[in-house]
């Protein structure tokens, strides 16, 4: 466990000296009479980095900035801090160890497709490829490459897929299936902003296990309640590895949302980025099927998915969801905005820029909810208009060294949602973070018991955020919205007070032997992705 959160703390320096560079870049001009800039920057992202030659230390790369003294466009340069080499695949600063590009000037260009002409080039139904190559609109961005370039699989952004989702239609998108607005700010069923529940949503990712378990017992005392009378709830997205099937159990039977965050948590982000619709499968449904079997959740609530490292895996991933009748992602986030944005369905075209890490949004239509994540502001003082990209997870946000300030960015977050349009707060958390501080539980303990001092305003799960947002009812009935009701009183005791701690190996994990605890029979192996019920291997 220790090496997983050392690796987290590196890849967290990693992003953040990137960061850096980037804001504080010297943008020094390079001699223009000794390059042609247009040619180089002729059809480049003005945020791509590239070098000039790859002789010298790795360290140095330009991108092109069509920002100096008459338009004139110029190459400015950056320069990666001693003991890092920039990556041009990944377009970040690195340890030297982990780059293996610098042989290449740059990102490798791949060719478009021949999509927008003033006259058309292909008979209707079918468009050009990059070699003029005529092929059906149907075969573009389907997964395998259809032209002989491969230029059909190359423009397949949110903005570029000939087969992409529509813009919303608020005709044809009614609830309770379907929801959307042209920017993503509009409240389900038009109710004044007064009368909508400010919703928070608490969410953790990782194991739940020994580690965590008295953190969440905490914050879920069962003596903190919403307004309606029912106790407060967070949703876990839960990876499989070192968790303790038993404890999920417990909080299931407490009314806590359990959703999948992938079976192996490979630290490969290319993995999920690029994964197929079979990885996609295996990662999020097998997951389910260890959470159902081992921590005994027979009722069918798990339906919701986050991408580990938040790498969305664009439409494969969307499709084996809606396949395997998953209902909501919660990966994709959206860029701090003046106002903040509701959920959606992906029917129609995300109303937002597909932010974070890869870009590779769904571009098609699918039958999920997104459950997107606002980024919080992080500013210390919200008055001062300092120019801070904004924080997804709340760890993520690492200008937070106190409780004072967490506390400050609590608050002032909520009363962004709160009067604006009311859009779920989202607080995101690694459980590792809470803890790391004493005083961090505390504020957060603080700001949950302030807020229900209020009477409108209600810590949810994922799920009741999508139920009210099918049935808009407004906070003078919402004391007896039935869906909430649902899991109001926890019944019972724990299944079991002594697990069984199954001490198991697979041959998917040689040289390991890990303890599966749960309520459960013990299974033969350790279940893995290959064997996801640890009854064995079905191929020998």
């Amino acid at each position: 466990m220790a090496k997983v959160i050392k690796l987290f703390g590196l890849l967290c320096l990693v992003v953040t000296i990137a960061a850096e560079v980037r804001v504080k870049r010297q943008d020094e001009d390079i001699d223009p009479d000794s390059i042609n800039v247009e040619e180089l920057c002729k059809d480049r992202p003005g945020d791509e980095y590239f070098r000039l030659s790859t002789d010298g230390d790795c360290r140095e790369v330009v991108r092109c900035d069509d920002a100096g003294e008459n338009g004139i466009t110029r190459l400015a340069k950056v320069r990666c801090p001693t003991g890092l080499y920039f990556d041009v695949l990944r377009q970040t600063c690195d340890w030297k160890t982990n780059v293996k590009s610098c042989d290449l000037l740059g990102k490798p260009r791949k060719v478009l497709p021949i999509l927008k002409t003033d006259e058309p080039i292909c008979p209707e139904g079918r468009l050009s490829c990059g070699n003029g190559e005529c092929i059906d609109k149907e075969l573009f961005c389907n997964g395998k490459p259809d032209c002989k370039d491969e230029s059909d699989e190359n423009a397949c952004t949110v903005e570029l897929d000939p087969n992409r989702a529509p813009d919303c239609d608020t005709t044809q998108c009614v609830l309770p299936d379907c929801f959307c607005s042209a920017d993503g700010t509009r409240i389900p069923g038009n109710i004044e902003p007064q009368q909508v529940p400010q919703m928070i949503t608490i969410t953790f990712n990782g194991a739940v296990n020994v580690d965590n378990i008295d953190l969440y017992e905490d914050i879920f005392n069962g003596q903190r309640q919403n307004p309606n009378g029912c106790q407060i709830r967070g949703t876990y997205f839960v990876s499989h590895k070192y968790t303790n099937y038993s404890a999920v159990q417990d909080l299931h039977r407490k009314g806590h949302e359990i959703s999948v965050f992938s079976l192996t948590h490979k630290d490969d982000p290319n993995y999920w980025t690029q994964g197929t619709y079979d990885d996609w499968l295996a990662e999020m449904a097998g997951a389910r099927l260890i959470v159902e079997r081992f921590a005994n959740i027979t009722d069918g609530s798990i339906i919701g998915v986050r991408a580990p490292y938040l790498r969305v895996g664009g439409n494969k991933q969307f499709e084996m969801m809606a396949d395997q009748f998953f209902v909501y992602d919660a990966s994709i986030t959206a860029s701090l905005g003046r106002v903040p944005i509701w959920p959606y369905t992906l029917y129609f075209r995300m109303p937002h820029k597909c932010n974070g890490n890869a870009h590779n949004c769904p571009s098609r239509s699918h039958p999920v909810w997104e459950m997107v994540m606002n980024e919080l502001d992080r500013r210390d003082d919200p008055t001062f208009d300092e120019s801070l990209p904004g924080c997804h997870m709340v760890d993520s946000c690492s200008n937070i060294q106190s409780g004072e300030q967490f506390g400050r960015l609590l608050r002032h977050n909520f009363n962004r949602h709160y009067n604006s349009n009311r859009a779920p707060l989202g607080l995101h958390f690694h459980a590792s973070w809470l803890k790391s501080k004493k005083e961090y539980r505390e504020e957060l303990i603080k700001f949950i018991e302030e807020m229900l001092g209020r009477n409108d305003v209600f810590f949810v799960t994922m799920l009741q955020v999508i139920q009210w947002m099918q049935n808009p009812t407004e906070l003078n009935a919402l004391r007896d919205f039935q869906e909430w009701k649902e899991k109001c009183d926890v019944k019972g005791q724990p299944y079991c007070s002594l697990p069984n701690a199954c001490p198991l190996t697979t041959r998917e994990l040689p040289g390991e032997t890990l303890r599966l605890f749960t309520c459960m029979e013990c299974p033969n192996n350790y279940p893995w992705i290959l064997d996801p019920t640890g009854d064995g291997f079905s191929k020998k």
